[in-house]
């Protein structure tokens, strides 16, 4: 009789419960918030997207993996009733802890920390999952607190894995060299080329007219040159500005640096490393800093004599690259870059060098224009845009299964120990292939490269509009 009243009890008080829970089967209520992330734009909101779904597979792993097995605690007997009601599930697995609420806290945890605003309104919505479990029948009181300790376990460990940048914009500009620039109030003298190939908004050059009316905002139409047009801007005006990625970026920092301007750097890429880096995170931001005249100058590093804001690389990482923009026409850039990733891990061959004299097999090497943090290989934010330094990571290729050591170093926080990678920290690396030409990259766009290069710190630095502290 007691298991009936609580069906009936269920089924009546409960529907919005009830649907809660079914939305949180298979964690398709948390695979659809951070999809919503994703798509919202920003930086932020997708970094939190992929800590919170990389929390949520810790968590299934864990939950309904090693301790379901070491457990095998059986589902209260009124899950047994209620699976044969209408709507209610039929919970074929066992019940300590609950997957649905590891599942809940982990997403919540992880996106918590990229995006502080979402922790609260996300706990929450992971708490009501965890009560609905229970509400339903299928959970004890038990399970459901068992398995929001293993979802906050999980979307801590993130961290480990993936540590979280910095969310102060100041903390990665702390050390930049000030520079004394005529404020302009209404973008007098500014040039700014908008690049929308780089993923531009089609609202930025009116956006940015409304901001700085004064400013020439020149838009490339299809079959445009960005580098004559960048040229003609630098030509005009006594400051040179770029709407685009990381790419448009590198081309406008050459021109600027060798006609000794200012540059601009107005966010509208898909990543936006450099502008992020410098603070800048929206057109509001470029225009505020250069109404107050507000600039710094950093550090400009070359490979080959091309110019890089912020990271260049040689080997499987450029066979990367190549490959994705091969197949993203015709499948999209993010399902481009896992077919390329598989093909490369399958297909790729250590290549053989000589750094500064010594002769080497590698699979990758990494180069960050300044230091980057955290140590290993997952470099995703600077501290400084001033050390003088050339950040190089290099993934040996001479040790047996020097790839999947790494990995695994990675992934149980031993990297310093694992004899497949090697950090230094140096102004200037000679590079000298003993294959023939090499393919290169920076910032995530490739070249044909010599077979002797160097790469180095650039004499003279960038100097660029920053926002205030």
């Amino acid at each position: 009789m007691r298991l009936l009243r609580r069906s009936r009890r269920s089924t009546v008080a409960g529907p919005g419960l009830l649907l809660l829970t079914r939305a949180a089967d298979r964690g398709l209520l948390w695979l659809s918030i951070a999809a919503a992330l994703g798509l919202g734009g920003g930086r932020r909101p997708r970094r939190a997207a992929l800590r919170g779904v990389f929390g949520v597979a810790l968590a299934a792993a864990v939950a309904n993996g090693p301790l379901k097995l070491a457990f095998r605690s059986p589902r209260p007997a009124a899950a047994r009733l209620l699976g044969h009601l209408p709507g209610f599930p039929h919970e074929s697995t066992t019940s300590f802890p609950s997957g649905h609420t590891a599942a809940g806290f982990a997403f919540a945890v992880g996106a918590g920390q990229e995006v502080p605003a979402l922790a609260a309104p996300l706990v929450g919505l992971a708490a009501l999952v965890g009560y609905s479990r229970v509400h339903a029948g299928v959970h004890r009181r038990s399970d459901a607190l068992a398995g929001a300790a293993v979802g906050v376990g999980a979307g801590l460990v993130t961290r480990r894995l993936w540590p979280v940048a910095p969310h102060e914009p100041a903390q990665v500009r702390t050390a930049l060299a000030r520079a004394e620039v005529e404020p302009s109030p209404a973008g007098k003298g500014v040039a700014i080329v908008v690049n929308p190939s780089a993923g531009s908004s089609e609202r930025a050059a009116e956006e940015l007219r409304a901001e700085l009316p004064e400013a020439q905002v020149i838009e490339l139409a299809e079959g445009d040159d960005l580098q004559d047009a960048l040229r003609a801007a630098s030509e005009r005006g006594c400051v040179l500005g770029v709407v685009g990625g990381d790419g448009s970026v590198n081309t406008a920092a050459e021109l600027a640096a060798g006609d000794e301007k200012p540059m601009l750097v107005v966010p509208g890429g898909t990543l936006n490393h450099f502008a992020y880096a410098l603070g800048l995170d929206s057109i509001a931001d470029a225009a505020s800093a250069v109404r107050d005249g507000r600039a710094a100058a950093v550090d400009r590093a070359l490979i080959d004599g091309h110019t890089f804001v912020n990271t260049a690389s040689i080997g499987s990482y450029v066979e990367l690259v190549d490959a994705r923009e091969t197949l993203e026409g015709r499948i999209g850039k993010w399902p481009a870059v896992v077919v390329a990733l598989w093909g490369v891990l399958r297909r790729s061959e250590p290549i053989e060098l000589e750094l500064d004299g010594v002769r080497r097999k590698v699979w990758m090497i990494f180069v960050g224009n300044c230091r980057y943090d955290p140590p290993g290989f997952a470099p995703s934010w600077r501290e400084r845009l001033d050390d003088g330094q050339l950040d190089i990571r290099i993934v040996d290729g001479t040790q047996p299964w020097s790839r999947a050591r790494l990995l695994l170093s990675v992934l149980t926080g031993r990297l310093a120990n694992c004899g497949a990678y090697e950090q230094r920290y140096v102004r200037r690396m000679e590079v000298r292939s003993l294959a023939g030409p090499l393919r290169l990259a920076r910032d995530g766009e490739t070249f044909d490269g010599p077979e002797e290069f160097t790469i180095c710190k650039a004499d003279d630095p960038l100097l660029v509009y920053v926002p205030e502290e």
